[in-house]
Order: C-alpha cells, then structure tokens, then sequence
C-alpha cells in the first residue's frame, strides 16, 4: 500500500522502460556525510518519465537523500539533481535495490524525451499506455489510488483478452459498477456511411445505434476531441429528446470521453448514462473516465476510420482527399485548429487572403466539417460580370429561386464580396437581417460565408465598402497566408498535385529533381497555391516521358513553368524588389536607383540636372548609387549591363 504522494509520484515516474539497446547513457552521483561526491559505479537506468526516474544499484541510499544524474541520448544531454522518495527491491534475497528519484525539471525531461520516445517502435508505444495514462498530477495520493489499480488490472484483461467475444460488454460492465450508473456505450465511426455506431452498449439494443457522427452529444465530443460531463438540469438543450423517445428511457445525466488510435485520430466515443442517486457525474468521475478512454484507446489502436467515401476529419489527412488542407507548416496547423472552432458556429465567416491561397477550399472544409455539412452548399461568385446571372443568385426571381433558399439549413460562400458595390452591399445586408427571401415569406436558414482577396477594412476606411456589412460579416475571421511565407509546404503540395495530374495523365508517379524543387522553394509565388498546381500540371504535361522533372524544364523559355508575368504584375519590373532574402534597407536602395537611372537616362546622362529634378544634391546622389552598388556587389549574381551603368553614373 502506497504511504504518501511523494511514493505515489514515484510510481508515476515508472512509466517508460529503459532498454539495454536504447543506448541511453546515465551516471549517477551521490555525497557522503563528509560531503564528498562519488559516482555510483553500478547504477543502472530502469524507467523514466516527466516527473522522475528509477535506478537500479547494490548500493545502499536513504530516503530523502539528494541524487545528481546526468543523462545523455544521442546528441541531447541533461544534468539534475533529484532526492530517493522510494527503494524496494522485487525479491527479499535480491543485492541490488531498486530506487525512484523525483525530478524537479519537468520541461527539461519533457524535450529529452520526445527525442528518445521517438526512437520507439509502435508495439513498444502499445506497451508505455499505461505508464502514460498516470501522467496527470493529482492533488491527493488517494484520488490516484483507485485508477492506479483498476488501470493495472483493465490493462491486463486487455492483454489476455482483448479480442475475445464478450470481452467489450464485460468491461462496460465493470465500467458502470465502477461509476454506479445505469447504462455505458461504446460507438466507432463507420468510414463508408459516416455513422457512429454501437459497437458496445450495455442496457441498450446496440444495432440500433447509430447516428450521424455530428449529431448529439457523442457527436460533439467526436467532432470536437472535448469530452463532456453535463445534466439535464444545466443544459437541457443540448439533450437530444428523439434518442429517449426512440429507446423509451429517460436521460438524466452523461459523461462522454473520446477514444483515439494509435495516430492520435479520435475514431470513437465512450459514453456513461445517468449517475444512480445523484444528478451528475462528479470530478473523480471524469478522471477515472480519463483512464477508462486511455485503455478503449489501446483495444481499437489499429483501427483507421479513414475511406475514399469518408467525411471525417478529411483536412487532417490531406492525401487522396478531395477537400485538403496540405501543409505541415505553423500556420497550416494553426487553420486546421481554426476549423474546430469555427466548423460548428452560426454565426457569418469571413476569410481573407490573396487569391489563389484557398479560401474557397477553406470554405468547404468548414461547411462539410460543420454540423450544417449534411444540408446543402451554394457558392455566389461575386466579381460576376452578368450583373442579372448574380442578381438571380443573391435575390432570387420572386419565387424562392435564390441561393439562401436552396440550401436550407446550409452553407452559403460569398466568394469576392469585395466585388459588390456600394447598393449591392446594403441591399445585401437588408436580406440578411431580415433573414427572408426578397419577394417571398420563405425564411434564410444558412450559414453566411464571405472570402476577400482585398482588406475590407481598407476599403471601409476608403468609403467603398459597407461597415455595417463588414461588421456583419465578420463576427469570425480567418486570415490565410501566402505560399511564399509558408515556403515549407511546397514539397507537400508538389507531391500532392503531381499524384493527381499523373493520375488523370495515365502516367506513372513522376518526381521533380533536387534542384528543381530549389527553384521552385526560391518562386515568390505571386499566385499562390493556384500558380504551384497550374506549373506541376504544366510539368507533367511538357514531359510526358521523363520520370524525374529537372530545373532545366523550369528555365525553358519557349514553354516556361513559372508565370513570371505573374510576378511582374504583382511586383513590377525593379530587380529584387521581389527578393524576400534581402533586407528591407537593400531593396529600398535597389529600387532608388532604378528611379536615379531612369532619370540620368532622362536627362541623357547629365547626373546635376537628375539631381536637381529629384530635388537631391548631385552628391547625394553619387552616395546614393555607391551605396546600391555595394548592395549589388554583395549578391550572387550582378547583371554585366547593371554594373557598367552604375561604374558610368557614378
């Protein structure tokens, strides 16, 4: 029996073994009562975890005592000073003492080993479950006690008999005595029909449980990856009456928890039904739900929700996804966490961002993620130039033939709405706070969308947009970078568009060359995602036979795969303005000089008279130019013609 916190915290230091063959070095330092410090020869790493670690020796140490160890994994070394708050040994005849020291150092532990854990295969993960479940602090030893022995013991029947019929209805058994109440369920997503559906229960005919993955509060919790503890008395409309109604109980209270697989991808829920002689399920409650989801996780850890018919969570599994978000960069996982929490929202979106960066893939991903995803999608290209066809799209023809009519609990995108002009805007605004179909009594139930490539707020500031409507519309915003701040994501992209063009090719998988995927990481990228698939398409198309994609195809000027009009549109013809590398100060200077040029050029090559009409003094002028000549002298390469002007106006 555990005597204390400090011994209960050991235990939780027991979580991940060591292994001869991790090549996990460790030395460990103790000082005798004259103060001397003397390694521990035969000292051995057994465990190691956040909060501590275990060691192994003849030696013998007292509780309390101060240990230094030094650990080292590959390229990552740590040194600490922890105190014995535990020693036993397995056997009573055994010389070597086994010994938990406590750590202090947290976020150190925490970096060393997500490097070493890394180094793990799956089935060794499988085995650290259930050293990880204890990894939360408890304020009192006795709050872990209970979930510390029942974990050991569900832990075990899962080992023995996971895959025995029965085993699942046995454990929500256990699950409901040990929570005393009524009725427990278990659901997993069907990937081909989008359901989550019973794959356990007990009280209830689990065939008949099924249900859309977004309905409900199972719904929430696998939407969402929050898990829920509610009663009817506080949130009565979030119960859904017609899952009484249809089983003919009544629900009076429910804790619900997600189950992930071993990829961290929530593919299910289990959910306890009404606490016997109380109104809610308490804290303790929730924490021995915690554990419980931990250990569901470790019987369906090989389970993959995933399909080609499959809704669920399509953009955090980009490939062969038909709306993806492709990216491993910050501000990608940042979108993907965006989507979570605005996917479910009534409330109007707006998302801005250049064009070409994908608001109205965005867009979809937030309407089929959402719980309107079920109802319908309509998409309103504003910059339209039938005036009529856009006309019919917004207000409709008198009959209810409009957008906002025909998805009916859905989805409306208001692509450009920086398009419309002023008595568009506010005609627009009207129909959305009246919330009904001009002409008709037909009420709009849709969610309102609106992608910009313009900062409407500029143009509010301008006069040439509604606030009213900006503010309208707003209520969430969602800003998209461009690609070439997010240069990490091209490899991805490029790979996902070159599968999708060779498929549609006929042709076998091709690849670009190391030094073509340089250049295209150094593109600026003017048009942004759209321009990067138009090139890979380009690609494919100009080379049909080679499998490897050089830079030379790149550099070809008869068929180019770079749009450089594209980027001259967006940045002008100044050299390097575009150049991101370089600092703000040296582009400045670059582009002054081209101004200077122009004008000596202008003035054929009286460099007094430029000066004059640039309203600079010919000396400054002359600095001017020595210091953009430094700034091209210091670059890569300097165009011959360049240097022998600037030698000139000098």
């Amino acid at each position: 029996m555990l005597a204390s916190f400090s011994e209960f915290k050991f235990y939780q230091s027991f979580r991940i073994s060591v292994e001869d063959a991790d090549d996990l070095r460790f030395l460990a330092e103790s000082t005798d009562n004259c103060g001397k410090n003397s390694y521990i020869d035969d000292a051995k790493l057994v465990d190691i975890s956040v909060t501590g670690l275990g060691f192994s020796t003849k030696n013998r140490i007292s509780v309390g005592e101060e240990i230094t160890v030094s650990l080292q994994f590959k390229r990552h070394h740590l040194d600490l000073t922890g105190r014995v708050v535990r020693a036993f040994s397995d056997a009573i005849e055994d010389e070597e003492i086994i010994y938990g020291l406590e750590l202090d150092a947290e976020r150190d532990l925490r970096k060393f080993l997500e490097h070493y854990v890394l180094s793990f295969s799956n089935d060794r993960l499988k085995d650290c479950l259930i050293d990880a479940a204890l990894k939360e602090k408890y304020t009192k030893a006795s709050e872990g006690f209970e979930m510390f022995s029942l974990l050991l013991s569900l832990f075990k029947d899962i080992t023995f008999f996971g895959d025995k019929e029965g085993f699942l209805d046995t454990m929500l058994e256990e699950v409901v005595r040990i929570l005393n109440a009524q009725r427990a369920s278990i659901f997993l997503i069907n990937p081909e029909s989008n359901e989550l559906e019973a794959i356990g229960a007990l009280g209830v005919d689990k065939e008949k449980l099924k249900f859309d993955y977004r309905l409900g509060i199972a719904g929430s919790v696998f939407t969402t990856g929050v898990a829920l503890n509610i009663d009817i008395q506080s949130d009565k409309s979030r119960f859904n009456d017609q899952f009484d109604k249809h089983f003919g109980y009544e629900t009076k209270s429910i804790i619900c928890h997600p189950i992930h697989n071993r990829e961290d991808k929530i593919i299910g829920i289990i959910q306890i039904l009404n606490k016997r002689n109380q109104d809610r399920f308490t804290v303790e409650d929730e924490k021995t739900m915690k554990v419980l989801s931990l250990v569901f996780s470790s019987v369906f850890h090989n389970y993959n929700p995933m399909s080609e018919t499959s809704q669920i969570r399509r953009f955090s599994t980009p490939f062969d996804r038909k709306h993806a978000l492709i990216g491993k960069s910050s501000h990608m996982a940042s979108l993907r966490s965006a989507i979570i929490k605005t996917k479910d929202l009534d409330s109007p979106l707006l998302i801005h961002g250049e064009k070409g960066v994908g608001k109205q893939l965005f867009a979809k991903i937030i309407h089929h993620e959402g719980c309107r995803g079920l109802k319908g999608h309509e998409e309103i290209r504003c910059e339209e130039p039938s005036r009529d066809k856009l006309y019919k799209e917004l207000w409709g023809d008198g009959v209810g033939e409009c957008a906002f009519a025909n998805v009916a609990g859905g989805t409306v995108v208001l692509h450009e709405i920086c398009a419309l002009d002023l008595e568009e805007q506010r005609k627009l605004l009207s129909v959305l706070n009246d919330r009904k179909v001009p002409g008709t009594v037909i009420s709009i139930d849709a969610r309102v969308i609106a992608t910009s490539s313009k900062d409407i707020g500029e143009l509010v500031d301008k006069g040439e947009f509604d606030k009213d409507l900006f503010e309208y519309i707003s209520s969430a915003f969602i800003y998209m970078e461009p690609l070439r701040r997010r240069i990490e994501d091209v490899d991805l992209l490029v790979d996902f568009f070159l599968k999708i063009e060779c498929k549609k090719q006929g042709l076998l998988l091709k690849n670009f060359s190391p030094k073509a995927m340089d250049k295209l990481k150094d593109y600026d990228w003017a048009g942004n995602i759209t321009e990067l698939r138009k090139c890979v398409e380009r690609a494919v198309l100009y080379n049909p036979k080679a499998h490897i994609i050089t830079e030379v195809a790149l550099e070809n000027n008869a068929s180019p795969l770079l749009d450089i009009s594209k980027k001259q549109r967006m940045f002008g013809n100044v050299p390097h303005v575009a150049d991101y590398k370089l600092p703000l100060k040296d582009r400045v200077a670059l582009i002054e000089r081209e101004m200077i040029m122009s004008e000596i050029k202008r003035n054929n090559g009286n460099k007094s008279k430029a000066a004059k009409e640039m309203g600079i003094s010919r000396e400054a002028l002359r600095k001017k130019l020595l210091q953009s000549r430094q700034v091209l002298d210091g670059l890569t390469v300097v165009a011959p013609v360049e240097v022998t002007e600037d030698k000139e106006a000098a």
